[in-house]
Formats: C-alpha cells, sequence, structure tokens
C-alpha cells in the first residue's frame, strides 16, 4: 500500500509540474505574443491595402489590429555590434497590453516620426551596454540593400542605416525575445526596410465577451486559404507540444514503474492464496463458486491498490498545494517570472492516474484470483 501511494504521489506532483511549466510559457508568451496573428501562408510577406486591412478591422471580435513588420537586423550603440530582431509595430501596439508580465522599465512610447524611439530586450541591452539616460548616444540599425549587378567599391551602398533612441528595457524571461528583440515604430522599419506596402505579420487582440476560438475561426474565413491565423499556442506550436510529449512520456514511465510495484500486490496475493488453500476449500463445500472465490481475491487486491492510489492522491494534492502556496521547492536560478517550481493541478489527472491504478490493480490480482478459484476441495480437505 505504501508502495503504491509513493508512486501516485510522484505520478500527482510531476504531472502538475508539467501542466504548470506549459502554463508558465504560456503566461510569458502571453507578454509578447499578440491573441491572434495573422501570416502568409507561402512567404516571408504580403500585399495589404487600407480597405483590405478595414475588412479584417470590421470582423465581428476585432477589437485592435496591429500592422508588423519584422526581420533580422545589425544592432550598433557606440562601436558594440550584434545581430538582433527588430520589430516595426504601429501605434497601438501598447494598447494590447503588452508586457503585462515580467519586468518593463523606460519610457513607454515609441518616440515620434521626427525623433523615433526604440524598446530593447534587457538581453539586447545589456550586451550592447546600452546607457537609457545617454540621450546623446543613438542606437544604430543596419539593413542590407537588395542586391545590384552593378559592383561598386563603397561599402554604404550596400546597406540602408537609420537611427534610434533607446527609451527603455522590457524582460518576460524568455531569451528568445529578451536577447533579441528591439521594438520600434513601424513608419521607421518600413522606411528601413523598403517594404512599402508590405507586412510580414498582422496582430490582434479580441474584443471582450467574443472567445479566441470563435475570432479564429471567423478571421480564417474572411481571409482564405492565402493566410494562416495562429493562436498563441499555435505560434509556439513546437515548443508547446515538446512540453505535452514529455509529460506523456514521463506519465508511461511512471506508470510503468507503479505496474512494476504492483508486483508485490500479485506476490501478496498469491501467497495469501496458497496458505488459505485449506480455507477456501471449506468454503467451496459449503457452497462458495469459483466466481465468489475470485472476486474475494480481486477485492482484496483493490483494497491494497485503491488504498494505496486514494492516499498518494491526496498527498499529492497537498504537496502540490504547498508548492503552490509557500514556493517550496525553488528552480535554483534568478528568473524575473518564477522562482519556484510552477504547479497546476487538473482534474483529469486525477482521473487519468485512478484509471491506471485501476487497471494495474486488475491484472496484478487476475491471476492470484484465478489460482485461488481452482483449489481442489477434495484434495486440500
Amino acid at each position: 500500500m505504501i508502495g503504491v501511494a509513493v508512486g501516485t504521489m510522484a505520478l500527482v506532483i510531476v504531472m502538475s509540474v508539467f501542466n504548470g511549466l506549459e502554463d508558465l510559457i504560456r503566461g510569458m508568451f502571453a507578454s509578447f505574443d499578440a491573441e491572434l496573428k495573422i501570416e502568409a501562408a507561402v512567404g516571408k510577406s504580403f500585399m495589404t491595402s487600407e480597405e483590405w486591412l478595414d475588412s479584417i478591422k470590421n470582423v465581428e471580435g476585432v477589437a485592435i489590429l496591429t500592422e508588423i513588420i519584422e526581420d533580422n537586423a545589425l544592432l550598433d550603440y557606440n562601436g558594440n555590434q550584434m545581430i538582433g530582431r527588430i520589430k516595426g509595430v504601429s501605434d497601438n501596439f501598447l494598447d494590447q497590453e503588452r508586457f503585462s508580465r515580467g519586468y518593463f522599465w523606460g519610457d513607454t512610447t515609441l518616440g515620434t516620426a521626427l525623433n523615433p524611439a526604440a524598446i530593447l530586450g534587457r538581453g539586447v541591452g545589456f550586451f550592447l551596454s546600452v546607457n537609457l539616460d545617454n540621450v546623446n548616444v543613438p542606437l544604430k540599425i543596419y539593413y542590407p540593400k537588395a542586391p545590384r549587378s552593378a559592383a561598386s567599391i563603397d561599402p554604404s551602398q550596400f546597406y540602408e542605416s537609420a537611427l534610434l533612441d533607446p527609451v527603455a528595457y522590457f524582460s518576460i524571461g524568455d531569451r528568445q525575445f529578451d536577447d533579441e528583440y528591439v521594438i520600434a515604430p513601424l513608419a521607421f522599419v518600413r522606411d528601413l526596410l523598403k517594404y512599402e506596402s508590405k507586412r510580414t505579420a498582422l496582430e490582434v487582440k479580441v474584443a471582450k465577451g467574443y472567445s479566441i476560438a470563435e475570432v479564429h475561426k471567423r478571421l480564417t474565413n474572411h481571409l482564405g486559404e492565402n493566410f494562416l491565423v495562429k493562436n498563441a499556442d499555435e505560434q509556439h506550436a513546437g515548443l508547446i507540444r515538446t512540453v505535452k510529449m514529455e509529460k506523456l512520456f514521463t506519465f508511461l514511465a511512471l506508470t510503468f514503474i507503479l505496474a512494476i510495484a504492483s508486483f508485490n500486490i500479485f506476490f501478496s496475493l498469491s501467497m495469501l492464496a496458497i496458505e488459505k488453500k485449506k480455507d477456501i476449500a471449506v468454503l467451496k463445500a459449503m457452497g462458495a463458486t469459483e466466481k465468489l472465490i475470485r472476486s474475494i481475491f480481486l477485492k482484496q487486491g483493490a483494497l491494497i491498490a485503491l488504498s494505496g492510489a486514494l492516499i498518494g492522491l491526496v498527498l499529492g494534492y497537498l504537496v502540490c498545494w504547498l508548492q503552490q502556496a509557500f514556493g517550496l521547492v525553488s528552480l535554483g536560478i534568478s528568473s524575473a517570472v518564477v522562482d519556484a517550481y510552477p504547479v497546476k493541478m487538473i482534474w483529469t489527472d486525477f482521473l487519468w492516474i485512478s484509471l491506471a491504478m485501476i487497471g494495474i490493480t486488475l491484472l496484478a490480482s487476475s491471476r492470484p484470483a484465478w489460482i485461488a478459484s481452482k483449489v481442489e476441495t477434495v484434495k486440500e480437505i
């Protein structure tokens, strides 16, 4: 019973940790990603027009539509250089409750048309040694021009360059964003990259009272097969799928360990069947059927396994609750988002764990129950 309880408790805790990690990942991405993102099905950019954009804004459930131009560029600050990801956004970008989690410090502005500003990922700012208080040193952005057939010995002919004022840092706790991204005004990036009416993506905030799935379906029908509409999970499908697969295989591995632990049930019931042969023979002589004998041993196995499983479920719940409330086990790393292991309990996990224990119990108890039911009355008495 103790072995079953410990195994069940471990299953509950591990499943809850994976749920917590999945929830944490979604929360971090939610600080940077849109609720819905529209991309071209083929290629990295697409043409837009005011009429077409207005038609998307008029789709029922769309509250805010943000235009995006995003690409790699060379960043230079006071001689320090790195390749980063510049993301040009329209003025309503910050209206979508961006950076609601994590840290943000500095000015929540992207400057003006004459003096555009940039919001840097914390890792970008640290790598380039950006000083937000030094207004005399701008951030230089370099982007390669389209190749020309004519050769030139002037290096400046091969790239476009422009200046931004770094005014803020953001950090959501994910290096994919913190160490790469620079947020800049859409007009600045459009002119630098020579995109004109082209965009790489559109980001949508869903209006209150509408479900994301509902608006997702409407946009998909409105835009047709030439565009992909992605929700938060689909924008990071690979990572979310990896977490789910790890959770599944961990569940299977721990269930297999519980199945091995259930050999204790098998052997204890087998020994019980051997020791109680005379008692079983007496019961059969008094009229007990083989079905009754089998049910006695199956119930004995169920009593052991289900009692252990119930204790394990309760202990697992208590451990997870204590972790949620007090953060007993730390991640062991410095994090801007969370310090302790995140846990999230889902009732379906408890259901699957219980079903797994019932299946293991039936398998472990069936053979000893069959052996007990085949005791020969005359021989044993």
